[in-house]
C-alpha cells in the first residue's frame, strides 16, 4: 500500500481515488490540460516537438500495467495497452523525452473490457479497469512472480469479492470551473486540474455522498474554494474516513484559514442530511506545498476520531493517524501473516513500523509478547491507546527508529522470535535490515506494499543467513496497478 504512516498525506495527480472518461469501445487519444501560466513557459518546447503515429504491437505489461512496445529500436511505455494487442501510437518525441499516447487500437485482447467509470482516462488513479477481473488478477500474480522467481513460487493471489466501493478514506479538492461554479473532485494525472465528478467506483459509497452534499451547500454559505495560483479562497479538500463495521464517519474540513464564518449553522446543516456523521474537524493549511492536511486541528463536532474493527479488535481512528484503506483485504493479509509467524502463545514478536499498533494487536492474541516500535509519537500514542482499548496486556509500543532498537535489544542480550516489518513503499534501508540480521530472529515476516522495494530488501535477508519459505500475493486496491505481497523467511545459521 501507498503508506504514509500517521501524516498528512500528499495530494497527487495519481490520486489513488478514481474514475474515467467513458471512450467507448476503445480508448481514444485525450489531450493533456495546461494551465496557461505552464503553457507560456513552454511555448519553446512546443515548437521543437515532433509527434509521429506508430503501429505497434504489446508484447508485455510493465509492474504498473503500462503496455511495452518496440519502436525504432526503443523500448516504449503505453498506458492502457494490453498483451497482444496492436494499436496505433501517438509518439511525440522532445529533445531525448519520449511520450506516447493510445491512439485507435487494431486489434483487441479477448480480456478488454469497457471500463466502468466514466473518468477512467483522465483520473489516472486506476489504471486496470480497461481489463476484466481475470485478468487485473493474472496481471498482478505473473508481476509478483516475475519479482519473487529467485525465492520460489508465489501462492495465488487473495482477490477481493467485490472489487469496488473499498476505500475508506477518500479525499476531494474544490475549486471553480471556466464558469466561476464550484466543482470538487480528483486532479486529472500528473496535473492540479479538478475533474469534476459525483461518485468514485472505489470509494465508499457514502463517502461520496456527504461531499456531494458539502458541495451542494458552499454556495448557499457563500463559502468559496480555495484557490492555489491567488492563494484566496476558504475550502482546500473534504477528507472523509468511514468505518467500515462500525458505519461511524469522520468528515475532515481542509481550510486555507481557521476563520469560518457560519460554522455552527453549517454543522447542523450537514448533520441534518447526514445524521451519520459522528464527527466533524476543522483542519487549517495555509501553506503552499503538495500536503493535504496542516498541523493545526479543531473538533467542530462529535470526539474527533472514529472507531473500527479489524480481525475481532477495535481501533481508534484519528484524521492524520495511517489506518489499512481496504479492511476486508487487510483482514485476509493480517491473517496470513500472523499465520506464517507460526505463533504458539509464547514467542517474543517484534512488530517494527507498527504504526496505531494494528497488526501487532492482533498477534498478541497468539503471541508471548509483542513489541512494537513507531518513529511517529502520535501513532504511538493511538497505539497505547488502542491497547487499553482491547484489553491487550502483553503489548508494549515504544517511540523511535526500529533499526536502532533492535540494535539496542540485541547488545543487551535480548531476543526475539519473530519480526513483522510493513515498511513503506520505499522499503527498508540496509541499516534497518542489518539491525534484523544483528538481533537474529527466527522468523522474519515481511508485508509489503511495493513488491520491488521488497524483492531487493529480500536479496539481503536472503544473503545474510535467511531463506524464503512462502509468497502471498494479496489484491489490496482491486483496479490499480499495485499489489500487496507478505513474505516468511527463516533464519538457516
Amino acid at each position: 500500500m501507498n503508506k504514509r504512516k500517521n501524516s498528512g498525506y500528499r495530494k497527487s495527480g495519481k490520486n489513488r481515488n478514481k474514475s474515467e472518461k467513458q471512450y467507448g469501445q476503445q480508448p481514444t487519444a485525450r489531450r493533456s490540460r495546461t494551465g496557461g501560466k505552464s503553457q507560456g513557459a513552454n511555448d519553446g518546447r512546443e515548437r521543437s516537438k515532433k509527434t509521429v503515429t506508430a503501429e505497434v504491437s504489446c508484447s508485455g505489461l510493465t509492474n504498473d500495467g503500462k503496455g511495452i512496445v518496440q519502436w525504432k529500436g526503443k523500448r516504449l511505455e503505453v498506458a492502457h495497452l494490453m498483451p497482444g494487442e496492436t494499436a496505433e501510437v501517438l509518439v511525440s518525441t522532445t529533445g531525448r523525452t519520449v511520450k506516447t499516447e493510445l491512439k485507435r487500437i487494431t486489434n483487441r485482447s479477448k480480456d478488454r473490457v469497457k471500463p466502468p467509470c466514466s473518468y477512467y482516462y483522465d483520473c489516472g488513479g486506476c489504471q486496470l479497469q480497461h481489463m476484466s477481473e481475470r485478468a487485473q488478477k493474472r496481471v498482478k500474480q505473473e508481476t509478483v512472480e516475475a519479482l519473487m522467481k529467485s525465492f520460489g513460487k508465489p501462492e495465488p493471489i487473495m482477490a477481493m469479492d467485490h472489487p469496488y466501493d473499498y476505500r475508506n478514506k477518500s479525499h476531494t479538492t474544490f475549486g471553480l470551473n471556466k464558469n466561476r461554479q464550484i466543482i470538487g473532485g480528483l486532479y486529472a494525472q500528473n496535473t492540479h486540474d479538478i475533474i469534476p465528478m459525483d461518485r468514485c467506483l472505489i470509494h465508499d459509497p457514502k463517502a461520496d455522498e456527504v461531499v456531494n452534499t458539502i458541495k451542494n451547500m458552499m454556495k448557499s454559505f457563500k463559502m468559496q474554494p480555495y484557490n492555489e495560483d491567488t492563494r484566496r479562497g476558504f475550502l482546500r479538500h473534504v477528507l472523509v474516513k468511514v468505518g467500515k463495521v462500525s458505519g461511524e464517519i469522520m468528515v475532515v474540513l481542509v481550510a486555507a484559514t481557521s476563520v469560518f464564518k457560519g460554522k455552527n449553522n453549517f454543522v447542523n446543516a450537514l448533520r441534518k442530511t447526514h445524521p451519520e456523521i459522528t464527527t466533524i474537524l476543522l483542519n487549517v493549511n495555509n501553506r503552499n506545498d503538495s500536503m493535504v492536511l496542516g498541523d493545526q486541528e479543531k473538533v467542530l463536532f462529535g470526539k474527533g476520531t472514529i472507531t473500527d474493527t479489524l480481525c475481532g479488535l477495535k481501533f481508534d481512528i484519528s484524521a492524520k493517524s495511517f489506518y489499512q484503506i481496504n479492511p476486508v483485504q487487510t483482514e485476509k493479509l493480517y491473517k496470513k501473516a500472523i499465520e506464517m509467524a507460526q505463533l504458539t502463545g509464547k514467542e517474543t514478536v517484534v512488530d517494527a513500523y507498527c504504526g496505531i499498533g494494528t497488526i501487532g494487536l492482533i498477534a498478541s492474541k497468539k503471541a508471548g509478547k509483542v513489541i512494537g516500535i513507531e518513529l511517529n509519537k502520535d501513532a504511538v500514542r493511538d497505539a497505547i491507546g488502542n491497547s487499553k482499548r482491547n484489553g491487550v496486556k502483553n503489548a508494549r509500543f515504544y517511540q523511535g527508529d526500529a533499526g536502532h532498537f533492535m540494535v539496542q535489544m540485541a547488545a543487551r542480550g535480548e531476543k526475539a522470535d519473530v519480526v513483522i516489518m510493513d515498511p513503506p513503499r520505499s522499503g527498508s534501508d540496509e541499516a534497518f535490515l542489518s539491525s534484523v540480521v544483528k538481533l537474529q530472529p527466527k522468523r522474519v515476516v515481511y508485508v509489503s506494499c511495493n513488491p520491488v522495494t521488497q524483492e531487493r530488501d529480500l536479496k539481503y535477508l536472503v544473503k545474510n543467513g535467511y531463506a524464503v519459505e512462502s509468497i502471498q500475493p494479496v489484491d489490496m486496491f482491486p483496479q490499480t496497478n499495485h499489489v500487496e505481497t507478505v513474505v516468511s523467511l527463516e533464519l538457516k545459521l
